[in-house]
Parts: structure tokens; C-alpha cells; sequence
């Protein structure tokens, strides 16, 4: 290879990896309840609200429009600038009542993602009340499933019963949204955030973006049918550890290379590939209940593994390292442990 062509060939990787790390992320926050007077799990007062939605505005972050941030994210030419979506699960009556008026009062658009069996029962919308969002500028209505069932197959069932029972929750709601709100939005919350690779293959089969529960931020590198968000529950929404949630970074690792997180063993073993931004020196990883947990550093891999088995249908690996902007790339892990009940 000549000179030159040695040159044009550093050239170009050169600006390849320059329009990879300009990139900026999507940070999506997932609410349920906007209520003092909730479940506190998945309630977020009316003041925390507020005091998160002010500290957006005071890090001069955007808050945009979900649908069309997260192509954007994949697309051949992101944004440079960190973005925030905000959702809500369910359909909630609090949201309505409570959350809609803040975000309306400050001009911020929001995505709800709606269980369409529970619209009409007690403590959620009415279809009137979702009519009356959806004619409102920036809000969105996307898809939650009918009847919020675990759509994961059970060790059970079988899989043509499997198959019957999630396409009439993935299909019957999109079809009642369009009909009742004129919206075919290509956009999917997983009811509990659970998901396998069989579900993951029907959502991708209707192209649409799947999203989880488990945190992060989406970058180009975020599986596509298995897409995080932070929850904003009391518990998980406090101002301390915000800015770092607001600001964080996808980790630089291609996620649906990573496992589905239906286990096979007790505690799962997570292997990620070693990459040139993360230094295992720096990388600090939690479990859900358990704390700090190592990370054994191999040639080519990183291997994180809980001490000890867990009991809960539901758990994550929590992995942060810092990022090169000051803030942190951050990976969460769900893990889901099927013989264990449904909530």
C-alpha cells in the first residue's frame, strides 16, 4: 500500500471514529403514576416530578419527541446533542389528571404507552381522556399490549400457544389504538419489561422499536427491540443520582449481541467483549440487592457474576465506567428467572 493510500485509509477511519464519538445519546425515563396517593414502586410525586423536570431544563437538555429521536438515533446522521424522552406505562388516571398538565404547562412532549384491556377500569383513562391527550400537541400513544400479560414463553407452553397468545396482545392493541385514536405509532413497551429472543424476533418482524426497563442510554450501538429507559419511581428518580442518569452514555458494546436475560443458571454469568473505551480498572458494576460485584478480566472478555443465587423473578447487573465527556457509559442487564411466578 502506498503512502497516500495509507493516508486516506487513516484518514477515513479516523473520521469514522470521529462521527461515532460525536454522536450524542437518548435518555428515556419511564414513569407510571404521577401521584402521592399510588403504589409507591412505580408512583413518582407531583413534586419530584416537577423537581426533575427542572433539573433538565437547568442542564439545558432537550426533551423531544420519542418516535423520532430513537430513528434518529440509527440513523446515518444522529444528533450531537444529549436528548431526553419522556413515557409513561399504562395509562394511568394520576397521568391525566396530574402528570399531563405539568408537561403541558411547560411545552414537553411525552409518549404514553397504553394497555388497551385496562382503558376504562378503575384508576386508568378513558378513552375520551386519551382522545382528548392525543389531539394535544407533542403527546404520543403507542403500544403497551392487551391485558399487560408476561409475554416471555413459559417452560410450559407451548409454542404455538405461545404464539397465539402475544399476537393477539401485540396485534389487538396496535389495531384498537389505530381505531380509536388514529395512531400506528411503530413503538413497543414490554409489559414488566420482560422479553426473549422469540419475542424480540416478533416485534422486529412488525418493525418496531421494543423498549425494556432496565436503564441506559440509547446509542447506535442499542439492540433495537430491546431498548432501556430509567425508571422514575420514587425510589429510582431521586435528584442526587440524576444528572448522572440524565447525562449517561450507551455503552460502547453492540447490546443485542448480549443475552435475551432468560437464565439458565442462578447467578447468570454477563461476558462482554473488551472494547477500547472501557478499562476493566474503571468499570464498576452492581446487583440488584447484592451490591458491588466483580469483574473478572480476561484477554478478550469481561465476565461479571452475583455471589450467590437470587430469589426474585426479576434482577439486573448494573455496569458504569466513565466517559470521555466527564459523564458515564452505562449498561443494565435484566435478567429473568421464568420459574418463577408471574406478578
Amino acid at each position: 500500500m502506498t503512502i497516500r493510500n495509507l493516508w486516506v485509509a487513516g484518514t477515513l477511519v479516523s473520521l469514522l471514529t470521529t462521527s461515532f464519538f460525536a454522536h450524542a445519546d437518548l435518555v428515556v425515563l419511564q414513569y407510571h403514576h404521577i401521584s402521592d396517593a399510588t403504589p409507591p414502586s412505580t408512583s413518582t410525586s407531583a413534586s419530584l416530578f416537577e423537581a426533575q423536570l427542572d433539573m433538565i431544563s437547568d442542564l439545558d437538555l432537550e426533551v423531544v419527541d420519542l418516535h423520532t429521536a430513537t430513528v434518529e438515533v440509527f440513523s446515518d446522521n444522529p444528533t450531537t446533542k444529549q436528548q431526553i424522552a419522556i413515557t409513561f406505562d399504562d395509562a394511568y388516571e394520576s397521568v391525566y389528571s396530574k402528570g399531563a398538565d405539568i408537561l403541558q404547562e411547560r411545552g414537553l412532549p411525552y409518549t404514553l404507552f397504553v394497555d388497551t384491556a385496562a382503558i376504562g377500569n378503575h384508576g386508568y383513562m378513558s378513552w375520551p381522556q386519551l382522545q382528548e391527550l392525543a389531539r394535544r400537541d407533542g403527546v404520543s400513544i403507542a403500544n403497551h399490549g392487551e391485558g399487560h400479560g408476561h409475554m416471555a414463553r413459559r417452560p410450559d407452553e407451548a409454542e404455538a400457544d405461545w404464539l397465539k397468545r402475544i399476537t393477539r396482545s401485540l396485534d389487538a392493541a396496535q389495531a384498537e389504538l389505530e381505531e380509536k385514536l388514529d395512531t400506528r405509532l411503530p413503538l413497543f413497551a414490554y409489559p414488566y419489561g420482560e422479553f426473549d429472543t422469540a419475542l424480540e424476533a416478533e416485534v422486529s418482524q412488525r418493525g418496531w422499536y421494543a423498549f425494556g426497563q432496565h436503564s441506559g442510554a440509547i446509542g447506535p450501538l442499542s439492540g433495537q427491540t430491546r431498548l432501556p429507559r430509567f425508571p422514575m419511581a420514587n425510589t429510582y428518580g431521586q435528584l442526587n443520582s440524576l444528572r448522572d442518569k440524565l447525562t449517561s452514555k450507551a455503552f460502547p458494546v453492540d447490546t443485542s449481541a448480549l443475552p435475551d436475560g432468560v437464565i439458565a443458571e442462578n447467578p447468570p454469568t454477563l461476558t462482554l467483549p473488551r472494547v477500547d473505551e472501557i478499562q476493566p480498572s474503571r468499570l464498576t458494576c452492581f446487583a440488584s440487592t447484592m451490591g458491588q460485584i466483580e469483574v473478572q478480566v480476561s484477554d478478550n472478555t469481561l465476565s461479571i457474576q452475583a455471589p450467590r443465587p437470587f430469589n426474585s423473578r426479576r434482577f439486573r447487573y448494573n455496569c458504569t465506567h466513565p466517559a470521555p465527556d466527564g459523564g458515564f457509559y452505562w449498561l443494565s442487564q435484566q435478567w429473568l428467572d421464568l420459574s418463577k411466578p408471574e406478578d
